[in-house]
This record gives structure tokens, C-alpha cells and sequence, in this order.
């Protein structure tokens, strides 16, 4: 048995974890692929029996996974993104929960047959829109500021909400029968939701300033956190059932906004945590799902699923957003985009089966309804999110853009021919002259610190995939490479080499190097300057893009250049961009165009290096 349960956990954790992989590698939603996984390792073959095998313990993992991710969640919400969008995010989170709350609710009633207190439960459970699908979506689509962050306080916030919304409605119902008053269930639960602000901020704010005192050594503070969202989760859940995961949520905000130094450190690894809960968790409940009872819903279950997916998820949007300054595209997005996740299916299962043994009309049609509906939103959210929000000019169109930091001259028409080649491109620098020529050819810049967090506020990087860091200063560009590289991938972050010191030549001519750790990949090659570059610009070197076809190959083109000519980067047939030196194993032959640093035609123009022109000799041989 031991042996058995051992095996079980690792399945679910190594399936959950390579579908991650496969669905990043293909770009659909791993959300999908986990969901087919847990029918296939479930009902299908029958290796994953999650009640049989996990017993009582099933739903206590499932609810201490929910508080980890909601708390995750929260550390993503930021105040600056509340500021700016005040007015909807409350909309959202008020006027759009009641609007929906109240139509599920009396379509679940008159359209299905719902007896009254399984089809508030109903209403209250579609209320949820949680992060442990939200967040990966948004991931996948690179979605604008605005709209991304409107799903994500939406969802964060809201599946706290749904939950304790259904504990208030199953306990007024449930508790009415030993002649509880309304009145008292309501006190409950405001003593409850005092609770968990009191307790989320308290011991956001006790850790935090445990963490500037120095009070925790480095190695703790993850585990200590961690440590903390249980505990905050279990002691709220003892004053009202599903109290923590709020307490859990305002706790990931308040942490989110103390401006702590290992923020980005603690941040990262919440992320794997959650991204191990999310893919396991999403295996069991889908496994424990018996395909008969989704047998159970007749056609007018069916339509309910259609019409709040259709019907009442977009007009709760419509309404409650009237007379903000929301556009057009946004509402339509947010109104497309709500898919069900982790919470709604625990709360569902908890709950459906403690109205069934009520009696109450219609509770044996609330899990499968609720199943259905997460399954029918992830697939159809999942898949078109993209298409919608490019459709909606909400996203980039094109699959990479190009952040580059430092305006150099040469640096600035690297970001032109760029853009001539319809890379998106946006180009930083702390210095308001040099970004002048940039914006006289209307190249997007940005002037500030790249690595403030006021930047990070302001500055537009969902269709950012690609860092070039080339100023002048080569620790800084190092410093950027290492802050962006968790986020945008170390095979995407690049950095121009490190010019050797006079004094290092002593010692063989070797620079003192940061750790490889730490460093971006090198721009064109280890042997090219910033200072080479800057002189052959000053020279009229030019940046030249060129179409290759099965004629006209590479090789061809490396043979035609002029004698020094540097390969700086090529778009393939689907418009990625590819940085010299081109990476091991990178195939040549899909390459469209291919950009060069050309130096005059006069034969006599110094090259930008030797040490350049010996490398692209060998690159041509």
C-alpha cells in the first residue's frame, strides 16, 4: 500500500509537470492537458482513485493547495493597480458578483428545477473565477496591463468571496432549521471577515518587518512564509469554514506591497510551489470525476452552462462597468474571459454532497453542473484567449518584441531596423537627450531606471520577449540581464562582452568576469565591444536587413557582404527573432531575413574589430 501511494504521488506530480512542458513547448493552455490527463489516469484506466486512495486526507489537501495558490495569487496584486483602476476593480468585485449571483442563481431555480438553496449555492459558486486558471492564461496570452490586471484582482479576490458566500447561504439554510436568525449568521460572518483582514495584514505586516529587521536568516524566509500561510489559513478557518482563503489573499497582498528586498526571490519560488499544487491538483479532482453523473444533466442543465457563459457572464460585465472609463476592448475581453477553476470545483464537491444529505431538490445536479461548467470554460477561455485579445489589439500580434537598453546611437538604429522589420521594440534609457533621435523616428522609449519599481508600473512588457542590454556599463548590463532573466528565460536575455582591462592582459589577457550565472548571453559574440560597435557607427556602418530564399541562402549572403560585415540577427518564416551568435543546434535554413552590420562600400574602411572579422572567417568555414 505504501509502495502504491508513493507511486501515485509521483505519477501525478511528473504527469502534471511534463504536461507543463508540452503545453508551454505547443503554446495551448496546460490546463487543458492536465484535465484530459486526469480522465485518462482516472475513470479511463483507473490508476488514480483519489477518495479510495487519499480517504479523509483528500480534502484537506485540496483546501491547504487552494490557500497556497490564492496566496500566491495576492502576491501579484499590486496597489498601483488598484489606483489606476479603482473604480472598476470595485465594480467587478461588487456590482458583478450581486448581477451574477442573482441570475445564476434564478436560472438555476426556474430553468433547471433547482430548489432555492442549491440554486444560491449554485449562483454563488459561478461567482468564482479563481487564480489557479486565471494566472496561467494571462501567462500564455501576454495581455496588456490593464486588461490583465482587471482578470487578475477579479479572480484573486472574487474566489474568496464565492466561497464565503456559499458558507453564509449553507449556513442560513442548514442553521434556520434550530431557529438561527439571519441576523446572527450575518454578525458570523462579518466577525469572519474581520478576522481574516485582521490576520492576512497583521502577519503581512509582522513578517515584513521581521524580514528589514534581520530578525530571519535568508534560507528561512520562504519556508517561514509558507509556514505562515498555513497557519493564517487554519486559525480564520476555525472562526468560519472558507474564511482563510481570504485571510490567505489579503496576507499575499499585503506582503505584495511592503517593498521587501527578497520580494522577486520569494515571489519566484511561490511560483513553483503553485505551479506543482495547480498541475497536481487539477489531476486529482479531474480523476475523481465519474463520467456518469455528467450523464445526469438534460438539456436544460445544459443550456443553464450555456447562458452563463453567454448570457449572464457578459451582461454582469456590461452593467456592472456602466459609466467607468473601461473601453471597449477591455469589456469585451473581460466579459469573454472567466473560467472556473480549483475553487469552485472544492467548494462544489464539499457542499453538493452536505445538500444531498439535506434532501434539498436538485443538489445531485450541482457538481456535475459545476464540473462541466470548468471544464466547458477552460477549453473555450483556454483556446481563444490569444485569438480574441490580439483580435481586440489587447495583445501583440507578433510572437517577440525586443526591449533594448541603453541609446547608443548604433544602439538606436539597431531598434529602427528592428522596427522596419515589424519587431516590436521599445528602447530605455536614464538619459532624456540621448532617447531624442529615438523618438524623431518614432521609436518607442522609455525614459527612467529600468530596474525601479516605478518603471515596472508604467512601462508596457507583456509583448516583450527579448532583452538586450547594450549601455556602456558592463556590470549594469549585467545587473539587467540577471533581473529579467526569470522572467523572460536566460536564452533571452543578452549583453554586449566585457572590454579586458589593460591590467587583466597581464594575466593572459582574461577580463575579471561576473559568474555565467548571472550574465546574459553575449551579443554577437565574445569577441565584439561596445566600444567596436560605437567606432564602426562613427565610421557609416550601417544596419542592413536582407530576404533570403532556397536561392539566395545564408551562406550566400556571409560570401556577398563586404569584408567584415557582422551578422547581428535573423526572423524566421514565424517572425521569431534569432540573436547572433545563433544558438547550438539552431537551424540556419528557416531563417527569412537576416539583419547585418555592413560596413561602407570603400574597401579601405576599418572593420569593427579583428577579433570580429576572425570570427565571422570561422563562421564561414
Amino acid at each position: 500500500m505504501q509502495h502504491h501511494m508513493a507511486e501515485l504521488i509521483a505519477s501525478i506530480l511528473i504527469v502534471g509537470i511534463a504536461l507543463q512542458w508540452v503545453g508551454w513547448h505547443l503554446k495551448i493552455p496546460a490546463l487543458i492537458l492536465l484535465i484530459a490527463a486526469g480522465f485518462i489516469m482516472g475513470p479511463v484506466t483507473g490508476w488514480l482513485k483519489p477518495t479510495e486512495d487519499f480517504g479523509d486526507i483528500l480534502q484537506p489537501m485540496v483546501s491547504l493547495s487552494v490557500a497556497v495558490i490564492l496566496f500566491e495569487g495576492g502576491l501579484s496584486l499590486r496597489w498601483h493597480e488598484f489606483k489606476k483602476n479603482t473604480r472598476v476593480i470595485y465594480r467587478l468585485v461588487t456590482w458583478s458578483v450581486l448581477i451574477t449571483f442573482g441570475l445564476g442563481s434564478l436560472a438555476a431555480h426556474y430553468l433547471v428545477g433547482m430548489s432555492w438553496p442549491v440554486a444560491l449555492v449554485f449562483g454563488a459558486i459561478i461567482i468564482v473565477t479563481g487564480p489557479t486558471v486565471i494566472m496561467p492564461l494571462l501567462k500564455q496570452a501576454n495581455l496588456k496591463k490593464r486588461p490583465a490586471s482587471l482578470l487578475r484582482w477579479e479572480g484573486i479576490v472574487n474566489d474568496p468571496i464565492g466561497a464565503l458566500l456559499v458558507v453564509l447561504i449553507y449556513g442560513y439554510y442548514v442553521l434556520a432549521e434550530s431557529d438561527m436568525l439571519i441576523i446572527n449568521i450575518l454578525s458570523g460572518l462579518l466577525i469572519s471577515v474581520f478576522v481574516s483582514l485582521a490576520m492576512g495584514v497583521g502577519a503581512g505586516l509582522f513578517i515584513a518587518r521581521a524580514f528589514r529587521k534581520g530578525f530571519v536568516p535568508e534560507y528561512l524566509k520562504s519556508p517561514l512564509i509558507l509556514i505562515a500561510v498555513l497557519l493564517v489559513y487554519t486559525i480564520c478557518n476555525r472562526v468560519q469554514s472558507e474564511a482563510g482563503l481570504l485571510a490567505t489573499t489579503v496576507l499575499g497582498i499585503t506582503l505584495a506591497n511592503q517593498q521587501l528586498n527578497t520580494f522577486h526571490e520569494l515571489q519566484r519560488f511561490k511560483e513553483y510551489i503553485t505551479i506543482l499544487l495547480v498541475s497536481s491538483t487539477f489531476i486529482v479532482l479531474t480523476a475523481d470525476i465519474n463520467p456518469e453523473i455528467l450523464q445526469q444533466i438534460g438539456w436544460q442543465g445544459w443550456l443553464l452552462l450555456v447562458l452563463v457563459i453567454f448570457v449572464i457572464r457578459p451582461v454582469a460585465i456590461f452593467l456592472s462597468t456602466v459609466g467607468t472609463d473601461i473601453n471597449k476592448q477591455d469589456r469585451l475581453l473581460i466579459s469573454w474571459i472567466a473560467p472556473r477553476g480549483i475553487v469552485a470545483a472544492a467548494v462544489a464537491g464539499l457542499f453538493g454532497a452536505e445538500l444531498i444529505a439535506k434532501g434539498y431538490e436538485g443538489a445531485e445536479l450541482l457538481l456535475p453542473l459545476i464540473f462541466a461548467l470548468i471544464i466547458m470554460t477552460v477549453i473555450l477561455h483556454g483556446l481563444s484567449i490569444g485569438w480574441v485579445a490580439r483580435k481586440l489589439n489587447l495583445a501583440s500580434s507578433h510572437p517577440d518584441g525586443v526591449m533594448i537598453i541603453g541609446a547608443s546611437n548604433w544602439g538606436i538604429a539597431l531598434a529602427a531596423a528592428l522596427q522596419k522589420n515589424d519587431i516590436p521594440v521599445v528602447l530605455v534609457d536614464r538619459d532624456w537627450k540621448r532617447l531624442k533621435p529615438a523618438r524623431m523616428q518614432n521609436i518607442p522609449t522609455h525614459f527612467g531606471e529600468i530596474l525601479s519599481e516605478r518603471t515596472e508600473e508604467v512601462l508596457e512588457l507583456s509583448h516583450i520577449t527579448k532583452l538586450l542590454s547594450i549601455s556602456k556599463n558592463e556590470a549594469y548590463n549585467t545587473l539587467t540581464c540577471s533581473r529579467f532573466s526569470p522572467e523572460l528565460g536566460q536564452n533571452n536575455v543578452f549583453e554586449m562582452a566585457w572590454q579586458p582591462e589593460t591590467s587583466t592582459r597581464k594575466n593572459n589577457g582574461a577580463p575579471k568576469l561576473p559568474s555565467k550565472a548571472i550574465r546574459g548571453n553575449i551579443l554577437f559574440g565574445k569577441d565584439v565591444y561596445y566600444n567596436d560597435l560605437l567606432d564602426a557607427y562613427e565610421k557609416d556602418w550601417q544596419f542592413d536587413s536582407t530576404n533570403l530564399s532556397n536561392q539566395y541562402t545564408l551562406e550566400t549572403l556571409v560570401k556577398e557582404k563586404p569584408k567584415g560585415t557582422l551578422q547581428v540577427a535573423a526572423i524566421d518564416g514565424g517572425g521569431n527573432i534569432h540573436f547572433y551568435p545563433w544558438a547550438d543546434g539552431q537551424r540556419t535554413d528557416g531563417f527569412k531575413t537576416v539583419i547585418s552590420y555592413v560596413p561602407p562600400e570603400k574597401p579601405e574602411t576599418v572593420p569593427v574589430s579583428e577579433a570580429a572579422t576572425e570570427l565571422l572567417t570561422k563562421e564561414e568555414s
